[in-house]
This record gives C-alpha cells, structure tokens and sequence, in this order.
C-alpha cells in the first residue's frame, strides 16, 4: 500500500511538517514522487517511519538514528528486539512509579502505611533505570558489572536523608561549577570546590574513592558526547573546564 504525506501522516500520528523534514535531512525520503509532485510512500518507508519513531520514543537525537538506520549492518529484528527490551524496562519505571502514587494516596487517606523509604524507592530505581539506559554499556565496559551492580545498589538504599543530599550535591555543583567557569581558571578556589563537590558527589555511588577512578571519570566527560552535552548545555567548555579542575584536584594533571 501507498501513502500520500498527509495519509502518512495521519496513520502515524505525526505531522506532514516532521515528515517532509525527515526527507529534507535524508532520514525518509519517499519512495518516488508522483507526477502531480506528491511525495509517496511504500511499505518500506512505513517499516522504517516506525524504526524511527521507536528510536525518538526512547530518547535516541535525529543524527543518531540516521546514522543507525542507514547503517549497511543494521538489522531491523534485532533492533525490534532491543527496543522491546528498552520499553518493558520503561513500563517496570512507570509500574513503579504508580505504585508509589497508589500507596501514598492510600496512606493520605489512612487505609495503609508507608515508610519513609518506600516513598523513594520509585524515584531511585528509575535514576537506576535512565542512568542504565543512557550510559550502562560505556561504564560496565570501563569499570565492570561488579562495580557498577554495587553502585546501583547503594542508590536504591539509600536514606531519604542521602537521598536529599546527593540532589541538593548536584545542585551546588551546577552552580559552583558555572562560577568557576566565570572565572575561568580550573586552579582557583572555586574550581577546586567544584571538583571537591563532585569528589562527595560521586562518593554516594562509589563503594571506595581513588583518585585515578575520579580523573577517568573527568576524562569521560570530554571523550564522550553525551556528557559533554550534560555539562555544556548551558556553556560550551564547561566539561572540558571540570576535567582540567579535577585533573588539578587529584593531581593526575599532566606537569
């Protein structure tokens, strides 16, 4: 069967617009064009319209997903599978989540009881979850599924208390780090208070502190896109900036 943009459009639920920048961009491009100059789309374009929509579903940039799809390995049942995967993780997040919803709803209303820890424990397994998602391949090949398994385990036990600590701990390292960046050298005070911040910071998921471990983690930033986006979403350098700061910190920096 074949579809107009429009028709397209409406079966997927996404607007004519999105489609005819996904062909302006090379990620879908129709199957032919009519001879009245309608864009028209076969099976296969639809088989890979949902292929993308997948990928956006769970969070995957435009760039990304062409560069998958277009791939000459690519294999559509095997990312079907992946994508499965992906999602029934998403769905145990949401599960979680409304479960939370229910018994704190149940507890305002005095039928059941709740524990200062239960009304976390939705919020730390999806921290688990995205952290997993995101970026779970990189740090189980960089620092083993031990270690990573012990460090996911300490965010699900952890207090209200720590809970509240390490968040208010990314809060003051976004706003020191900024200053420091400000100011522009990665040895000043304030710079090495960010560095010092991210030291307690990564302390909450880390069973023992070394200061080689903290210098790898800094170079990460850098080497890897995504977090360098983290960190330079608001000023680009700024990842390069907290390297050089905690390079400093622990004394790895080249001399």
């Amino acid at each position: 069967m074949e579809y107009t943009v429009q028709k397209l459009g409406l079966l997927a639920g996404i607007s004519t617009r999105t489609l005819r920048y996904y062909d302006q961009i090379g990620i879908l491009k129709p199957a032919r064009i009519s001879t009245s100059g309608y864009r028209i789309y076969g099976q296969r374009e639809v088989d890979r319209l949902q292929q993308i929509l997948f990928y956006r579903e769970l969070g995957v940039s435009l760039e990304e997903i062409k560069e998958l799809i277009a791939s000459p390995t690519f294999d559509a049942d095997l990312a079907l599978k992946e994508h499965r995967k992906r999602l029934l993780e998403k769905r145990e997040q949401l599960d979680a989540l409304i479960a939370n919803v229910e018994l704190t709803l149940a507890q305002r209303e005095g039928t059941k009881t709740m524990s200062d820890k239960q009304k976390f424990e939705g919020f730390k397994q999806k921290m688990v979850d995205d952290n997993e998602q995101k970026y779970g391949e990189e740090i189980r090949a960089k620092y083993g599924n031990e270690k990573v398994d012990k460090a996911n385990g300490k965010i699900k036990n952890m207090t209200e208390k720590q809970y509240a600590e390490i968040e208010q701990l990314a809060n003051d390292i976004h706003t020191t780090l900024a200053e420091a960046f400000a100011a522009g050298n990665p040895a000043g005070e304030l710079a090495q208070k960010a560095a010092d911040l991210h030291r307690r910071w990564l302390s909450f998921y880390w069973d023992g502190y070394t200061k080689e471990a903290h210098a790898g983690v800094a170079q990460m930033y850098v080497d890897d896109e995504r977090f360098t986006a983290y960190y330079d979403k608001d000023q680009p350098g700024v990842a390069a900036f907290l390297r050089d700061a905690i390079l400093i910190y622990t004394g790895l920096g080249q001399s």
